[in-house]
């Protein structure tokens, strides 16, 4: 038994060595890093000769210099895992200039109610009710909002900010630019008109902060940045308001006619549609801007309504289509503008010697009157279209301005002033 014993032991120890002679060296790099951070363990039955088998047999490489980033301390905030003092201080700071800018601004929002009336089968008056925002315009109880907010509103009642509620009368409504203002019949103390700011001086990615009653929610506040300027929407009516804000600011049913104002708490917009599949907010909002605003309100406030520059033609878009039909016809026209079929007697255009059509041509199905002037800018601004032209002269200009039309007269340009009338 004990001769068994000591043949097992033997043959332990040699395999120990044989295992250890045929082990497979570290490559390059490695083996460096094997002989400095790891020193191999010695086996109770492994003579101490064994070992020289883990030391390189070649030159080792020179050892990297290490990354001064990696040795460098992390502060102790960030290895506590708190943010950094300086970014807290900054949301602080945010965080107190909206909840002061809220606190001075939305005391001159108010809640707008109105009622309608419709009729049954049986003539019987059936009341409705609509609502929207608006803010206060001066300190005389004029309110800014929208017209669609108060569109044949038989009552107005508009709710304050402390709560008080009083009726109001509507002192002046502008469809086109979808903008209204009513009278409070009790004028408040504690509802300081907002100031106007220059959307004019707006650029994409400026913070907005629009306040309003969204779904009867009183004052609410969202921010928002402004995503794209000079926008051109329908209005309910019909016509087309154009240099409109877009912004992602929340905006719902109900916002209609509250402000969109800058970081200053300044009013540089009124905010009047959205796009929306579902009806509710889906970060595209439109306001009309402030420069509108200051142009129109006014005016509402003196006569009840704003007088729309006119030109007094009629026309039609003239597409590069249809440009080239005509000349394939012998009528000479440009690519593009607006081709002017008739001039209404003393009017601005009449009195400035416009011509409309002197001719017609058939084209396919269509006589089309050809011959008058072709408009293609304005003050050197180009024009392609009748919408380009109409909210070129809504927006540049008013009434009493002299303006010069560049045309196309038989193929010719030329320049013809025109001082523009009131729209009749």
């Amino acid at each position: 038994m004990r001769r068994y014993l000591a043949f097992a032991m033997l043959l332990i120890v040699v395999s120990g060595c044989a295992f250890q002679a045929g082990r497979a060296r570290p490559t390059r790099g490695v083996q460096n890093v094997a002989a400095q951070v790891a020193t191999p363990l010695r086996s109770p039955t492994m003579p101490p000769e064994a070992t020289a088998t883990m030391a390189p047999t070649h030159t080792p490489l020179p050892t990297p210099t290490p990354s001064p980033f990696a040795e460098t301390p992390l502060p102790e905030e960030t290895q506590s895992g708190a943010p950094p003092i300086d970014g807290v201080a900054v949301w602080k700071a945010q965080e107190a200039w909206l909840s002061d800018l809220y606190d001075r601004a939305s005391r001159s929002v108010v809640h707008i109610t109105t009622r309608t009336y419709t009729y049954d089968f049986f003539l019987r008056p059936i009341p409705q009710e609509g609502t929207g925002s608006g803010f206060m315009w001066d300190t005389e109880g004029h309110v800014v909002t929208n017209y669609h907010v108060v569109e044949n509103a038989r009552e107005i009642e508009v709710a304050l900010a402390d709560g008080t509620r009083t009726t109001a009368s509507i002192v002046g409504v502008d469809p086109q630019n979808d903008l209204a203002v009513i009278k409070l019949d009790e004028v408040p103390d504690n509802a300081p008109p907002l100031p106007l700011g220059d959307s004019l001086s707006l650029r994409v990615g400026h913070f907005v902060i629009a306040i309003g009653n969204p779904f009867g929610f009183d004052r609410t506040m969202t921010l928002g940045i402004v995503s794209a300027l000079g926008r051109v929407i329908q209005s309910e009516s019909g016509t087309f308001i154009g240099e409109v804000i877009q912004t992602d600011a929340a905006i719902n049913p109900g916002n209609s006619g509250g402000p969109l104002l800058d970081i200053e708490g300044r009013v540089v917009g009124v905010n009047s549609a959205i796009i929306s599949p579902s009806g509710a907010n889906a970060g595209i909002g439109f306001a009309i801007p402030a420069h509108t605003v200051k142009r129109v309100v006014p005016e509402l406030i003196e006569r009840g309504y704003y007088r729309h520059p006119w030109l007094g033609i009629e026309a039609f878009d003239l597409t590069p289509r249809l440009a080239d039909a005509l000349r394939r016809r012998g009528v000479a026209v440009p690519d593009e503008g607006v081709l002017v079929v008739a001039v209404y007697r003393g009017g601005p255009a009449a009195n400035a010697g416009i011509r409309g059509a002197t001719a017609r041509v058939q084209i396919a199905n269509l006589l089309l009157p050809v011959g008058g002037d072709v408009i293609v800018g304005v003050d050197g601004d180009p024009v392609t279209s009748l919408r380009d032209l109409n909210l070129l002269l809504e927006n540049r200009y008013r009434v009493g301005d002299r303006v010069v039309l560049n045309i196309v007269r038989n193929g010719d340009p030329m320049d013809v002033e025109v001082i523009l009338a009131e729209r009749p």
